[in-house]
C-alpha cells in the first residue's frame, strides 16, 4: 500500500513538473501554463501571422520570427518557401527546412521584381529548455558577400501592447514609441532604412509589465531593435540579428526567456451579445473557462434597477458544454429571463457589458448605422459630407483605362492577351465616374462585390419595406449629405448607386468588367482621403505629365478597368440586377428597365457549366423568375434535376422562394428531400460548437460566411418553416454580437452594442479609428486552437470591412430577426 501511495505520489510530482516546463503537447506546439511556441504552424506572414509565434499569459505578443531579406519587410516582400515541419518530441525540438526564392509565391499577381537573384536554404531548429526556448538557425551555405548585411533573423512584436512600455538593450534604454521616429539611415544599395533603436546582445522587452516582460539574449551576432512602420504604417517592431560572413552551422542563436505568471491560467470571460435580445428570443451566455481550470463558480444575470443598483434575477451554476479549440465552455440559458430592461452577466469577478431586453432592441442603433454610415463612406465618385466633417471628397472621377493587356496586377487582377472589348489598351473608357461602392480600404471596384451589395440591399427592401431616410445624395451633383433626408428611401439611392457602376460597365464595355483599381502599389497602399490617389482629370497621352486642362490632364494616375470571362462574376452581377429591377420600378423605372435588358442579354449568352457555375445560374434564373414570371426561366432551373438538388447548401434561398412554382409532384418531392438533408447539415455542424453556427476555423474570420448562413436561414425558415427554424439565424445574429469565442467579446459591428470593434481595417485604419456601421470579419485562428481578435486595425484578416456581403447581410440578418420576432 506504501508502494503503491509512493508511486501516486512519483506520478503526480512528474505531471506537475512537467507542466511547468515548455514541452511539445499533441497537437505539436509548444506548450505550457502561460507560454505556447508555434513553430510555422502558420503560413500567413504578410499578415504578421506565421514562421514563430509567441503566445505569452494568453496574449500572442511575437510573430514571423524567420529568415528575412530586409530589416523590417513588408507585404510585398520576399519570403521563402517553407518544407514540412518535423517535430522530435524526445529532444523538445521542432525543425524546419525553409529555402528562397519561393517563386510560387508570383502567381495572383506577386510581382517578380520583388525575389531577388539569392539560393538560399537553411534550417531553423527551436528547443524547449524548463521555461525558456532556444532558436537555432543553420544555414546550407556561408551567404555570398553580396549579401553580408542584408539576410537576418526577425521576430516581431505586436505594437499596440508595447507603446508607452519601456526596454533594456545591454547598457541601453528606451521607450516604445506611439508612432516612427527617425533618424534613418542608407543600407548598402542606398536604400533609406530605419535606423535602430538599439544594438546589443541582450534584449530585455517590456520590464515595465510582468505580464509582458521578455528576455531576448543573442549567442551569435548582435540583436537590433527596429521600428517597422517607416515605410510599413502596419508594420511591427522587429528584432534582428544579421547572418555573419561565413557563418553556416548555427549561424542565429537565439536564447528567449519570457516572463510567466505562475500557474497561469486564462481569465474567465462571459459572451453575450453585445446589443441584446428580444423577450422571445433564446438567450444563451457563454462562460469561457482554461481548460485547466477546475473551480466552476454560480454565473448571474442581474438586472439594473430604474433607481440604481442591480438585482439577481437568475443565477445557477452553468453545465459544461465540453472543450472548444483551447477553451472549456459553459453555457447558461436564461431565456426565461423577459422583462424589459438593461442586463448584465456575472461570474465571479468577469461581469459584461450592459445590454438589453425588449421588444424593440433591433429598432433602433443597430441596423442603421449600416445605412447611414457605412455605405454612405464607402460611396464612390461622390463627396460625403457629415456635419462638420468631409468623409472624403470628389474621387476617381477621371475613371478609367482600359487595362494593358497581359497584366498581371498585385492585387490579382488579371487581364489576358485580349481587352475583351473594342477598346485599346490605356484608352479611355466612358461611363465609369458613376456609382459604386470602395471595396474596404482598397478603393477599388469588384463586380461581385457590387453585385452582391445589390442583391442584399434589394431583398432587404423587398422584404421588410425599409423606407428609412437619413441621408441626401444627388448624383447629379455627386454629393451625399449623412444626416439630412432628402425624402426618399436611403437603400433605394443606395441601390441604384451601385447599379450605376455595374451598367456603367456593362453598356459601354459591352460586358461586364472585372474590376477597377489603381494601377500603382503606391496608389494601392494609400491612406488617407479617395479623392487623393488620382487628380480627378482624365488622362489624356497628347498632354506633357504636368499639363492640364479643365477636364484631363497629361498624368496617368487614372485607376484601370480590368475584364475577365467569369461566370460566376457574371451570374452574380444578373442575380444583383434582376433583384434591382423590381424594386426600383416606380422609383427609378429608366433604370430599373436597364437593369433588366442587361440582366436578361448576359443570361442569354451560353456559358459552360460546373457544378460552381450551376449554382450561379439556378440563383440568377430564380432571381429572373421572380422579376418576369417568364416560364424559359423555371424550365432552366427543372434542368437542372440532380444538379438543383446537390447546389442547395448555395442556392437554398433561392429555390426556397419559387419552391410553389414546380408543378411536378415527384420533382417537388426530390427539392424537399434536398432541403430536409440540407437542415441535418446544418443543425450538425452547429453542435460543433457552443455558439450554435457553423464556424469554419481559418486564418480569416469567418464573420461574413456565418453572417450569409443567417441571412440564408432566413429565406429557409420563412418559405420551409416545418423543415427550418429560425435558430441559425438567432445565433448567427448574437454570434457576431458578442457571442464568439476569444477574449475580445467586442460586437463585429463597429459602434453597434455596447462593446464593438473600434479599431477597424477601413478607409481611416491609419487613425486607428472605424466607420459605424462597418462590419469586420472577427474573430480568427492561430493555428491551430488559439482564438484572436486583436484591437489593432490592421489585421485585415480579423478587422476588414469589405462590400458584397459583411455589413449588408449584417444589415439584414437584424431586420430579419426584428421582423420574426414581432410580427
Amino acid at each position: 500500500m506504501k508502494q503503491l501511495f509512493t508511486f501516486i505520489l512519483f506520478i503526480s510530482l512528474s505531471l506537475s513538473l512537467n507542466a511547468q516546463k515548455l514541452i511539445i503537447n499533441q497537437d505539436e506546439y509548444f506548450e505550457m501554463p502561460g507560454l505556447n511556441v508555434m513553430v510555422f504552424y502558420d503560413i500567413y506572414p504578410e499578415g504578421h501571422q506565421g514562421a514563430i509565434g509567441i503566445i505569452q499569459n494568453g496574449t500572442r505578443v511575437a510573430t514571423n520570427g524567420d529568415i528575412r531579406l530586409e530589416p523590417t519587410p513588408g507585404q510585398w516582400q520576399p519570403i521563402p518557401k517553407t518544407g514540412k515541419r518535423e517535430v522530435f518530441p524526445d529532444d523538445n525540438e521542432i525543425r524546419i527546412t525553409c529555402t528562397y526564392p519561393d517563386e510560387s509565391r508570383n502567381r495572383k499577381g506577386f510581382n517578380p521584381i520583388y525575389y531577388p537573384d539569392l539560393n538560399l536554404s537553411y534550417t531553423v531548429r527551436v528547443f524547449g529548455e524548463g521555461k525558456n526556448f532556444r532558436i537555432v538557425v543553420d544555414i546550407d551555405e556561408a551567404l555570398p558577400e553580396e549579401w553580408i548585411g542584408k539576410v537576418g533573423f526577425n521576430l516581431e512584436l505586436f505594437p499596440a501592447l508595447l507603446f508607452g512600455k519601456s526596454w533594456y538593450m545591454d547598457d541601453q534604454s528606451g521607450i516604445f514609441p506611439l508612432q516612427a521616429n527617425g533618424p534613418m539611415q542608407k543600407d548598402a544599395d542606398g536604400n533609406w532604412q530605419a535606423f535602430p533603436l538599439a544594438r546589443g546582445k541582450k534584449l530585455t522587452i517590456a520590464p515595465d509589465a510582468a505580464a509582458q516582460t521578455m528576455v531576448i539574449t543573442s549567442l551569435k551576432s548582435d540583436l537590433q531593435l527596429l521600428d517597422g512602420r517607416f515605410y510599413h504604417n502596419n508594420g511591427w517592431f522587429v528584432v534582428r540579428s544579421e547572418i555573419p560572413s561565413g557563418a553556416t552551422t548555427t549561424a542565429i542563436e537565439w536564447l528567449v526567456e519570457p516572463t510567466i505568471i505562475e500557474n497561469f491560467k486564462q481569465k474567465p470571460v462571459v459572451h453575450v451579445s453585445q446589443v441584446g435580445y428580444h423577450p422571445e428570443q433564446p438567450k444563451i451566455a457563454t462562460v469561457e473557462l482554461d481548460k485547466a481550470e477546475t473551480e466552476i463558480n454560480e454565473v448571474s444575470v442581474l438586472r439594473l434597477s430604474e433607481n440604481g443598483g442591480f438585482e439577481t434575477v437568475k443565477s445557477g451554476i452553468p453545465e459544461k458544454w465540453g472543450k472548444y479549440l483551447r477553451f472549456n465552455y459553459y453555457p447558461l440559458d436564461f431565456s426565461d429571463v423577459t422583462k424589459p430592461g438593461i442586463y448584465t452577466v456575472q461570474y465571479g469577478d468577469y461581469k459584461t457589458e450592459p445590454f438589453k431586453i425588449d421588444t424593440d432592441v433591433y429598432e433602433r442603433h443597430v441596423w442603421q448605422p449600416t445605412l447611414e454610415y457605412f455605405l454612405p463612406v464607402q460611396m464612390c465618385h461622390m463627396r460625403i459630407n457629415e456635419g462638420y466633417r468631409v468623409w472624403h471628397d470628389y474621387c476617381h472621377m477621371d475613371d478609367a483605362l482600359m487595362a494593358p493587356v497581359d497584366t498581371n496586377h498585385f492585387d490579382g487582377y488579371l487581364q489576358g492577351p485580349s481587352t475583351l472589348t473594342d477598346f485599346k489598351p490605356l484608352e479611355q473608357v466612358p461611363g465609369l465616374d458613376a456609382g459604386g461602392w470602395h471595396d474596404a480600404g482598397d478603393y477599388d471596384l469588384r463586380v461581385e462585390s457590387q453585385a452582391g451589395t445589390v442583391w442584399t440591399l434589394a431583398l432587404a427592401y423587398e422584404e421588410f419595406g425599409v423606407q428609412w431616410d437619413q441621408t441626401t445624395i444627388d448624383q447629379q451633383k455627386h454629393l451625399v449629405e449623412i444626416h439630412l433626408p432628402d425624402g426618399l428611401p436611403d437603400v433605394l439611392q443606395q441601390i441604384e448607386h451601385g447599379v450605376l457602376t455595374i451598367l456603367g460597365g456593362y453598356e459601354n464595355l459591352g460586358r461586364l468588367y472585372r474590376g477597377i483599381i489603381c494601377s500603382d502599389l503606391r496608389q494601392y497602399v494609400m491612406l488617407g482621403d479617395a479623392s487623393s490617389m488620382t487628380d480627378n482629370l482624365k488622362y489624356n497621352r497628347a498632354l506633357a505629365e504636368n499639363e492640364k486642362t479643365g477636364t484631363e490632364s497629361g498624368k496617368p494616375d487614372d485607376r484601370l478597368v480590368f475584364t475577365e470571362e467569369n461566370a460566376d462574376h457574371e451570374y452574380a452581377a444578373i442575380q444583383g440586377l434582376a433583384a434591382a429591377a423590381r424594386v426600383l420600378k416606380g422609383y427609378n423605372n429608366d433604370l430599373a428597365a436597364r437593369c433588366l435588358k442587361a440582366a436578361s442579354e448576359l443570361y442569354a449568352q451560353e456559358r459552360e457549366l460546373n457544378s460552381r457555375t450551376s449554382s450561379g445560374k439556378i440563383n440568377a434564373a430564380c432571381e429572373l423568375l421572380l422579376t418576369t414570371n417568364e416560364e424559359k426561366y423555371l424550365n432552366d432551373i427543372v434542368e437542372m434535376d440532380e444538379r438543383l438538388v446537390r447546389s442547395l447548401p448555395q442556392t437554398g434561398a433561392a429555390v426556397s422562394r419559387i419552391l410553389n412554382r414546380f408543378e411536378d409532384n415527384e420533382f417537388k418531392s426530390k427539392i424537399i428531400a434536398g432541403f430536409k438533408s440540407l437542415n441535418e447539415q446544418l443543425e450538425k455542424r452547429q453542435n460543433e460548437n457552443p455558439f450554435g453556427v457553423p464556424y469554419n476555423i481559418a486564418i480569416w474570420g469567418d464573420g461574413w460566411g456565418i453572417q450569409r448562413l443567417g441571412m440564408q436561414q432566413y429565406f429557409l425558415h420563412k418559405n420551409l418553416p416545418g423543415i427550418f427554424s429560425n435558430d441559425l439565424l438567432l445565433n448567427a445574429l448574437s454570434f457576431v454580437l458578442g457571442n464568439h469565442p476569444g477574449e475580445n467579446t467586442s460586437s463585429f459591428a463597429s459602434g453597434v452594442g455596447s462593446r464593438s470593434v473600434v479599431e477597424a481595417y477601413g478607409a481611416n485604419r491609419a487613425d486607428r479609428s472605424f466607420i459605424p456601421g462597418g462590419v469586420v470579419s472577427g474573430t480568427g485562428i492561430i493555428r491551430p486552437d488559439f482564438p484572436e481578435l486583436k484591437e489593432w486595425p490592421f489585421f485585415w484578416q480579423q478587422t476588414e470591412y469589405v462590400m458584397g456581403g459583411g455589413a449588408t447581410h449584417f444589415m439584414f440578418m437584424v431586420l430579419a430577426a426584428d421582423y420574426l420576432l414581432n410580427k
